[in-house]
């Protein structure tokens, strides 16, 4: 444990350059003290680590110092493997940097190891698009990856649902995110961070000017808050319904997250087997085409409007039919 603590440590410091005790304590999640204990360690392991005191002060390596690739477990061999996600590595253009990259890898392992990421290699694969989609066309992601890696301004045409359906927008991106195989880029626009589907930007060119990126921004806690903010905005109205014993087995495919979690917890089936829940819904249309997928294994029972509606449907579905 402490053996993997001090190689972390050691390698803080190679990547970030001068860090204080407090900060290596908190990516290392241990108390300063261990901090300083630890830097002791190293040093008298003959590591050129020296430390300034002082409100500007930390620790820092001796320039130059470079420690090799050692130390790597089988586990951790394996998973930086995994991670190697060709897919989006060619779409963003790095498509030969990843190749050449996991051979030099590949190349630095000790046999057993190298065994074991060939193995990973045969065994795993990671498709990320979901099913019943073509793969999106996303010609401008190299571009717009470029920009978000310079900090460079980029100006765009983005197609979006409501009108005007065509805008132009200059954007500071700073990050990319690759959700269920869409590419989102995450950038200010006129003060405020906001988030574009690269796939539906027509057009891309960058301008002769850079950003400073928003103090404190960090991608992942954005966007994480962003989804928090989506599935609370999403579901706007809640429905009753009843599902058979059948229904429940068939809704996991056919319903929403949401309202298969509401169902799944809404409590034991009636003498008939079926179970009554209150599912959150986006709207009253995308509901009912959701329900009526599970035909005569599901009864809406509110609001009123939307099994009225259902019982509209239903009727001229049975008329087409009679």
């Amino acid at each position: 444990m402490r053996a993997s603590r001090l190689l972390s440590l050691l390698l803080l410091l190679q990547n970030r350059g001068r860090m204080t005790a407090q900060q290596l304590a908190s990516e290392l999640e241990v108390s300063v003290r261990t901090i300083y204990r630890d830097v002791e360690a190293l040093s008298a392991a003959g590591i050129p680590l020296y430390g300034d005191a002082g409100h500007a002060g930390g620790y820092q390596l001796l320039g130059g110092y470079r420690t090799r690739l050692t130390g790597l477990t089988a586990a951790e061999a394996e998973a930086l493997f995994l991670s190697g996600l060709p897919g989006p590595a060619a779409e963003l253009g790095l498509g030969s940097v990843l190749a050449a990259a996991t051979l030099k890898l590949q190349a630095a392992l000790p046999a057993p190891l190298r065994g074991n990421a060939d193995r990973l290699a045969e065994r795993f694969y990671l498709d990320a698009p979901g099913w019943y989609r073509r793969p999106e066309d996303v010609p401008h992601l190299p571009a717009v990856a470029s920009a978000v890696w310079e900090r460079q301004v980029i100006q765009v045409t983005y197609q979006r649902w409501k009108e005007p359906a065509e805008v132009t927008r200059r954007l500071e991106p700073h990050g990319l995110v690759l959700k269920a195989g869409t590419w989102y880029v995450v950038a200010r626009c006129d003060g405020a961070m906001r988030t574009y589907r690269v796939d539906q930007i027509v057009a891309a060119t960058p301008c002769d000017c850079g950003f400073t990126a928003e103090p404190g921004f960090d991608l992942a806690s954005y966007w994480h808050g962003y989804l928090a903010d989506f599935h609370r905005q999403l579901h706007t109205g809640h429905a009753v319904i009843r599902l058979s014993d059948n229904g429940v087995r068939r809704m996991r495919h056919l319903l929403s997250a949401a309202a298969v979690t509401a169902v799944e917890t809404a409590g034991v089936a009636d003498a008939g087997g079926w179970v009554c829940a209150r599912v959150p819904i986006e709207s009253a249309d995308l509901a009912l085409a959701d329900f009526l997928r599970l035909g005569a294994d599901i009864e809406i029972l509110e609001p009123a409007e939307l099994r009225e509606q259902a019982a509209r449907t239903i009727q001229a579905m049975a008329a087409i039919y009679d």
